[in-house]
């Protein structure tokens, strides 16, 4: 069983999420970890739990969500692991990240590509990869059905949506990613998403006035 633990960092609030069994292997997704103290946080909590970093995932390479990468890999050597559409985007978030007045050391170990369909495993427990474009090219959504929780990233908040204005962003692409892979998860799935609170599929097909 995966045991899920939320942080929140850097100025721009993202949403990291460290996933962890009962043999203290882990999946880290999206380090949003930007200032030394955050990557502290971060480093006490996997030594304190004595864990494993055995996979690098990112939903999607905007800078919020990549700021931890390197410090992830130098700490870990877990190479990353991301949509093939998503390393221009990687290679973009440094330019991204001196336009937001936050300069950052990018990424530059070993990357390996995941295929929507494929699933992510520590033993018995699995993320199945969804593919969710449309807040970026290809951002995908880590689907845990034993479980009912999928961590969205940036396509669904709470009563809210992605931005589509960002590069390689379409508003009627997410929208449909949304309604067409979203949507047709149970409603009782918990939606753990890059910014904000957690939320429910039940809940934003009800009240999302985006998404009607």
């Amino acid at each position: 069983m995966f045991l899920l633990k939320a942080f929140t960092f850097s100025p721009i609030q993202e949403n990291t999420y460290l996933l962890h069994n009962e043999n203290n292997e882990a999946i880290l997704i999206d380090p949003g970890c930007y200032f030394d103290e955050e990557k502290e946080t971060l480093g006490n909590y996997i030594t304190n739990h004595g864990l494993l970093i055995k996979y690098l995932l990112n939903t999607h390479c905007h800078l919020d969500h990549v700021f931890g990468n390197k410090w992830v890999y130098d700490n870990y050597q877990t190479p990353l692991h991301l949509h093939q559409e998503e390393i221009k985007m990687l290679e973009m978030a440094p330019a991204s990240g001196l336009m937001w007045g936050m300069p950052f050391d990018n990424y530059k170990g070993p990357l390996f590509t995941l295929t929507p369909g494929e699933k992510i495993c520590l033993g018995n427990d699995c993320l199945e990869i969804i593919l969710l474009p449309g807040h970026s090219p290809g951002h995908l959504g880590f689907y845990c059905k034993e479980q009912s929780f999928i961590i969205s990233g940036d396509v669904l908040f709470r009563e809210s949506i992605g931005r589509t204005d960002l590069p390689g962003g379409n508003f009627e692409t997410l929208v449909t990613s949304i309604r067409n892979k979203l949507w047709a998860l149970p409603d009782d799935t918990l939606v753990y998403s890059g910014h904000g609170p957690v939320t429910s599929i039940e809940h934003e097909k009800k009240h999302n006035p985006y998404i009607q």
